[in-house]
């Protein structure tokens, strides 16, 4: 029986690795990019946690390494799909990611730094399911505006309308935890789907005013925490209280600034091993890059993050169908949305929200989150046949 099996696993290794196999069909600069992107975010992480990590230095790194491991297993998964499994599947990966978002806001869920967005799994693990949410609004939303209605190339009015209420849904699950960073990113693919599907200019301006006029509401009614309202005034003037809300913001100036051209060196940055700028391996890992690898090594992160986003837009152009350009077109804007974000309120021109840099910051879920988005463009790339 055992050698009956040794030419059948050779056979699916040969087709696997073929010459018509997709992991020759892959886009390797985008998967260099991210690579890359993987390795310093690792060096990074070790640098910002090896003073207190629990255990050895090596702790919160190595755990980062096991969630990159996991994510891009997750990533080559993504990859092997087809449009059309992605599509019948999309209500029901949304279906799930809406019960991750309510057992959040039950008992099952716990607060970790003032939101309630976390489902402890033990031994040191949680899983965040907001960060899921992402990919899953995106299928779903794009599933339903995928198919215009007859005779033009806009979406139907029906369709808008679901589309809407889906992403109202996961928005106000998500707004309840409080998360105002995650809740962004999620109004910003809603919006940058909506236009991709040939939405009306009337229809987007109505669209923006019922944001504008949601955010006035949320400011009104007195919605946001009294720490979020903190990081608005300090954002407007971090200088009125330097020791309180307005610490984050000016020890992560003082951070990027120290590094100057060529940085401090890894392992040798003094803001970094203090520990005087908070949650410096997540929201704010951007930060050490500035300071040990300084300017340089900051712009290198942001231009192999320019890349991932180019390779993107290249792969949306090129696809044969309206559902996988606006599947590559939602992922891109997510992510350059998420960067300009962190990378912004680092540098001051952006108010402080929890948003990780997207395949840098240490995270478990948010990694696994964008490893799936990484492997839903390659998917798209792999099958598309250009003209």
């Amino acid at each position: 029986m055992s050698q009956a099996l040794v030419p059948r696993s050779r056979s699916l290794v040969r087709r696997a690795m073929g010459a018509r196999s997709p992991v020759w069909r892959v886009d390797g600069v985008l998967l260099v990019a991210v690579m890359a992107l993987s390795v310093i975010g690792t060096l990074l992480v070790w640098s910002s946690t090896r003073t207190w990590a629990a255990g050895a230095p090596t702790g919160m790194v190595m755990k980062h390494v096991l969630n990159l491991a996991i994510g891009w297993v997750l990533c080559g998964i993504a990859a092997l799909a087809d449009r059309r499994t992605l599509r019948i599947y999309a209500p029901a990966v949304y279906g799930v990611s809406l019960l991750g978002l309510l057992a959040v806001i039950t008992p099952l869920g716990s607060t970790i730094n003032g939101s309630h967005s976390w489902i402890l799994l033990g031994g040191g693990f949680a899983v965040q399911p907001s960060e899921l949410a992402k990919p899953a609004l995106i299928l779903m939303l794009c599933a339903l505006l995928a198919e215009p209605a007859r005779g033009t190339d806009r979406p139907r009015t029906l369709d808008l309308v679901l589309c809407a209420a889906a992403a109202a849904i996961a928005m106000g699950l998500v707004m309840l935890q409080p998360d105002f960073g995650t809740t962004m990113v999620l109004a910003v693919i809603t919006g940058a789907i909506m236009i991709f599907a040939g939405l009306r200019k009337r229809y987007i301006a109505a669209l923006g005013a019922l944001a504008g006029a949601g955010a006035a509401a949320v400011w009104l009614l007195g919605l946001l925490k009294p720490y979020q309202i903190a990081r608005f005034t300090a954002f407007i003037n971090p200088a009125n209280d330097p020791r309180g809300a307005g610490y984050n913001s000016t020890q992560s100036l003082i951070a990027i600034g120290s590094g100057e051209l060529f940085g401090k060196g890894l392992f040798h940055g003094g803001q970094t091993t203090g520990r005087f700028v908070p949650e410096q391996h997540t929201d704010f890992i951007f930060t050490v890059a500035g300071e040990e690898f300084g300017f340089l090594g900051a712009v290198t992160v942001v231009a192999l993050l320019g890349v991932v986003l180019l390779r993107g837009l290249r792969i949306a152009r090129r696809s044969e169908d309206r559902f996988s350009a606006m599947v590559v077109g939602g992922i891109v804007c997510w992510f350059a949305f998420q960067t300009f974000v962190n990378v912004g309120m680092t540098i001051g021109i952006m108010p402080i929200t929890g948003v990780p840099l997207p395949f840098v910051s240490y995270g478990g879920t948010a990694t696994f989150a964008n490893m799936i988005a990484l492997g839903l463009i390659q998917a798209v790339h792999i099958r598309e046949r250009p003209f």
